[in-house]
């Protein structure tokens, strides 16, 4: 049971609930009705129609009269309800499609138990509990499917509202907002001089959609806002699940985890600290000069940096309950974010780039935290072939991406499908320069001395046998032969 609201704002927040002439589509009051299957349908229904009016959320209150909105109290306590043997929050969950985020709140409002369940709204689809999906008219609970109208509707906001543009907090006080998001690092990051006056810090915050005014008074802060530049995400609910977690573990599987830490800023204002710490427990090699001893990192720092932002920006923030990772053992990263990439991860350095989150990349790349569009996995590829390291593994599937960086390796202790893959991303790489693959270009990315050109011409066979590279002009002699990848076959043109 979620315990991350003050009772203040809770209590606060069930009068002002209590203050609307009516119930309304976003509100159900109840006495003591505690019926685990109507708890699933309200769910379902206020969920839809939170969605349909663009509530950051909805709620379901008990200990409420439906007539006068007294308070009234409660017998109802839902950490105590079990459905057979299933504590009902669990129950819940498990029957509702797609997962939605819903937290129960227990509260004494004027010396009476009070329990408030508050329901985050749809997204992408309709929320179904035990297949059916729901919707309120007016205070009454409906089938969607009896209501076309409504469910067109419905799917237009699925289809026209990003996440960032969603609300994660409604009717925030002006000191509230500067407590909440770090203005200040906004401003830095935009290298503007922080203004001393409120209303403009808010009015700039505005401008670029962090906040909307709500006619009821104060801001709503907006996804956008609060994922980038929240002080802790914990403070606007489901966000905080959102954080980039950092695991490191001893030696190269997940048995022993030496540390785990999980980010609480929001991705702009918390960047720079979060690559310093990954940075700081990454492993290092001391290189011996001639007077001096240098401590350098294994990985390249420019290509985390890009992977991290990329899996920061890519993500499906419509997932919910999970965030991005980076775990780090003692041969390789590995950095996961939610959902399948758009594009075919064979095509990452050429395709166009596409991204979930335009409003989200957009403000990183102002304040700089990843590069320009596109630009970001030609530059991990191109790191790791200037230090000579295994060629970068991108891996989609159930759900997630998977981008993985290796450590130092040499070329006798790569296997076949390693030294194809880094064969296939040189010739794509040197191609979207306008170059082709050759054998002393492989020589030069494998470390390859002249005298064993044999040795790349062995890996270049490989790679066109695996078909992830093909002959640019068959008809040359065999010094001038020079290779495409696949998807660049001219006569595939």
């Amino acid at each position: 049971m979620s315990t991350d609201r003050p009772a203040e704002y809770l209590e606060s927040l069930v009068r002002e609930l209590c203050k609307l002439p009516g119930e309304t589509e976003w509100v159900e009051f109840k006495h003591n009705n505690a019926n685990p299957e109507e708890i699933g349908e309200y769910l379902s229904a206020l969920a839809n129609s939170a969605a349909l009016c663009g509530k950051a959320h909805a709620y379901l209150v008990w200990g409420i009269a439906d007539d006068e909105h007294a308070v009234v109290g409660t017998t109802f306590s839902p950490g105590a309800t079990k459905v057979g043997k299933e504590e009902l929050e669990s129950w819940l969950l498990h029957l509702l499609s797609p997962k939605i985020g819903f937290r129960f709140y227990e509260v004494a409002v004027d010396g009476r138990p009070i329990v408030l369940l508050e329901i985050d709204p749809a997204f992408r689809h309709p929320v179904k509990f035990k297949g059916h999906e729901y919707v309120r008219v007016g205070s009454y609970m409906k089938n969607l499917k009896d209501f076309p109208e409504k469910e067109r509707d419905l799917w237009r906001i699925f289809d026209s509202t990003p996440f960032e543009r969603l609300i994660a907090r409604e009717r925030v006080a002006d000191a509230d907002v500067l407590a909440f998001l770090d203005f200040e690092a906004y401003f830095d990051m935009l290298g503007l001089i922080t203004p001393a006056d409120g209303n403009r810090i808010l009015e700039a915050l505005e401008t670029d959609e962090m906040v909307v005014s709500n006619l009821a008074g104060g801001w709503d802060v907006t996804n956008l806002g609060a994922i980038l530049f929240a002080r802790h995400l914990d403070e606007f609910g489901s966000l905080g699940r959102k954080g980039m977690r950092v695991i490191q573990y001893s030696g190269t599987s997940r048995v022993e985890t030496i540390h785990e830490q999980v980010g609480v800023k929001g991705y702009a204002s918390g960047f720079e600290g979060l690559i310093d710490f990954v940075n700081s427990v990454l492993p290092t090699n001391e290189v011996v000069g001639r007077a001096l001893r240098t401590v350098v990192p294994v990985y390249p720092v420019l290509a985390v940096r890009e992977l991290v932002a990329n899996a920061l920006i890519h993500q499906d923030l419509f997932v919910s309950g999970a965030g991005p990772m980076i775990e780090i053992f003692s041969d390789r990263i590995e950095i996961t974010n939610p959902g399948e990439p758009l594009v075919d991860t064979n095509r990452f350095v050429d395709s166009p780039p596409r991204s979930r989150n335009e409003l989200l990349a957009s403000v990183m790349r102002r304040v700089g935290t990843c590069e320009e569009r596109g630009s970001g996995w030609d530059k991990v590829v191109f790191q790791s072939e200037f230090y000579q390291l295994p060629a970068p593994l991108a891996e989609a599937g159930n759900g997630s991406t998977r981008v993985v960086l290796f450590s130092p390796r040499p070329l006798a202790s790569m296997d076949k499908a390693d030294k194809t893959r880094a064969v296939y991303l040189h010739a794509c790489l040197r191609h979207v320069n306008r170059e082709n693959l050759t054998n002393a270009s492989v020589r030069e990315r494998f470390g390859i001395d002249q005298k064993n050109s044999a040795t790349a011409s062995r890996l270049i066979k490989e790679a066109v046998a695996a078909r992830m590279i093909v002959l640019f002009d068959p008809e040359v002699g065999n010094k001038a032969m020079r290779y495409v990848p696949f998807w660049a076959a001219p006569q595939l043109r």
